[in-house]
C-alpha cells in the first residue's frame, strides 16, 4: 500500500505596520524567529525595511511600502501583502506619527492640520486595515490583530493632543472589534507602551526633558523596544483567546488610569 506524503505545513503569515525601525522592527525579528513569514511595512525608508528583512531568520519574507493616512493605499497594502506573503492570519498595527500642538501655542491652521493628519494615520489607517483583516479572517477560520496603542490614551498629552486622542480611539477599537469579531475566531489584543527606548524618542530622552521622563519610570529606565516587541508576539501568537479585548500595559507602571 503506496503511503501518502505527509503536506508540509504552511507558515503563519503576518503583517507588521511601521516595521522599518524601532517597536515594528523588533516585533518582526521576533515573529521571524518564531518561524512566521513576516511582512515589513514602510511608508518611506525602504532601506530601513530591507534592512529587517535581510536580518530575519527564514524565507518569504517581503516589504510592502503604504500610506497609512491613505484609505487606497492600505487597500492596496492588504491585497499586496496576501498575494505576496500567503493568506494573513496576524495582523499588528504599530505605525504611526506624533507632533506636538499645545492648545494655547498652536495657530488654528496648524491645529486643524495636525489633528487631521495625526487622526488620518494613527485612528483611521489602522481601522481600515483592521477592516480589511477582519473580513477575511473571519471567512478564514480566525486570525489575531494586535494594536499599540499608548499610555497616552489614559495619561493625557497636553503637547500632542491628537495623539493621545487617537491612541484613546484605538483602545475603544479594539475592544470593539474584539466583542463583534469573537465568534468569528478573530482576536484582538492591545498594547499600551510608555516612553520606548527608539529612534524616534532618542532626542526627547537625550534632551533637556530626558531626566523628567526617566523620573515617571519606576524601573528607573524606558521600556525597551524588545519588551513591547515580546508582549506583541505573545499576544499575535500565544495569548489565550480569553484575553481577546484586553489592553495590556507596558510601560514599567507609569501609567495613570482613571
Amino acid at each position: 500500500m503506496k503511503r501518502s506524503t505527509p503536506q508540509k505545513k504552511r507558515p503563519l503569515c503576518a503583517l507588521v505596520t511601521g516595521a522599518s525601525r524601532g517597536i515594528g522592527r523588533q516585533i518582526a525579528l521576533h515573529l521571524a524567529a518564531r518561524g512566521v513569514r513576516v511582512g515589513v511595512h514602510y511608508h518611506v525608508n525602504q532601506a530601513a525595511a530591507k534592512s529587517v528583512v535581510a536580518a530575519m531568520p527564514g524565507k518569504g519574507h517581503a516589504t510592502f511600502k503604504a500610506d497609512m493616512s491613505n484609505p487606497a493605499e492600505v487597500e492596496h497594502l492588504w491585497a499586496a501583502a496576501n498575494r505576496r506573503l500567503g493568506a494573513v492570519s496576524i495582523v499588528i498595527n504599530n505605525a504611526a506619527v506624533h507632533a506636538e500642538h499645545p492648545p494655547l501655542s498652536t495657530d488654528f491652521k496648524a491645529w486643524r492640520k495636525c489633528w487631521e493628519h495625526i487622526i488620518a494615520a494613527n485612528l483611521l489607517g489602522p481601522a481600515n486595515l483592521c477592516f480589511l483583516a477582519a473580513r477575511a479572517m473571519a471567512t478564514s477560520g480566525g486570525g489575531r490583530i494586535v494594536n499599540i496603542s499608548s499610555r497616552g490614551a489614559f495619561r493625557g498629552e497636553p503637547d500632542a493632543p491628537a495623539y493621545g486622542a487617537s491612541k484613546a480611539g484605538i483602545n475603544s477599537l479594539s475592544q470593539s472589534l474584539a466583542k463583534a469579531l469573537a465568534p468569528k475566531g478573530v482576536l484582538v489584543y492591545c498594547l499600551a507602551p510608555g516612553w520606548v527606548e527608539t529612534e524616534m524618542a532618542s532626542a526627547f530622552l537625550s534632551g533637556p526633558e530626558g531626566g523628567e521622563i526617566k523620573s515617571q519610570h519606576p524601573l528607573g529606565r524606558v521600556t525597551h523596544a524588545g519588551e513591547v516587541a515580546l508582549a506583541a508576539v505573545f499576544c499575535a501568537l500565544d495569548a489565550p483567546a480569553a484575553m481577546t479585548g484586553c489592553v495590556i500595559d507596558v510601560n514599567g507602571a507609569s501609567y495613570l488610569r482613571t
